[in-house]
């Protein structure tokens, strides 16, 4: 008898309640272009804050149709690792240190120093 009760039916797969009386958030479609012309429109919240910029799909970049481009963030240098161990220690003592590894090394090795 229990079986019957559950036929034809997937439990919390869908909901019994019907969509009468429901209505939808505002919205608003805002229009970015890209470079090439492409057109994107993005549909957003009514009181959503709207980006200055965005991403397509395709991985191109729009800027807001009825707006200017922001302005471009300056480049950081690029940092390599020398340059971050140089913030940390002087080159007289990175001798140092090497100095003192060396020694280890070859006194593994069984070589003289």
């Amino acid at each position: 008898m229990s079986d019957r009760s559950l036929r034809g039916m997937r439990l919390g797969a869908q909901s019994m309640e019907t969509e009468s009386g429901v209505e939808p958030a505002p919205r608003q479609n805002v229009d970015y272009v890209c470079e090439d012309g492409e057109k994107i429109t993005v549909t957003f919240a009514a009181d959503a804050d709207i980006p200055a910029t965005w991403s397509s799909s395709a991985g191109k970049v729009g800027v807001l149709a009825e707006g200017e481009a922001p302005a471009a963030e300056p480049d950081k240098p690029v940092r390599t690792h020398w340059d971050m161990l140089l913030e940390r220690r002087s080159e007289d003592e990175l001798e140092d240190i090497l100095k003192d590894r060396l020694k280890i090394l070859r006194s593994k090795r069984g070589e003289k120093v």
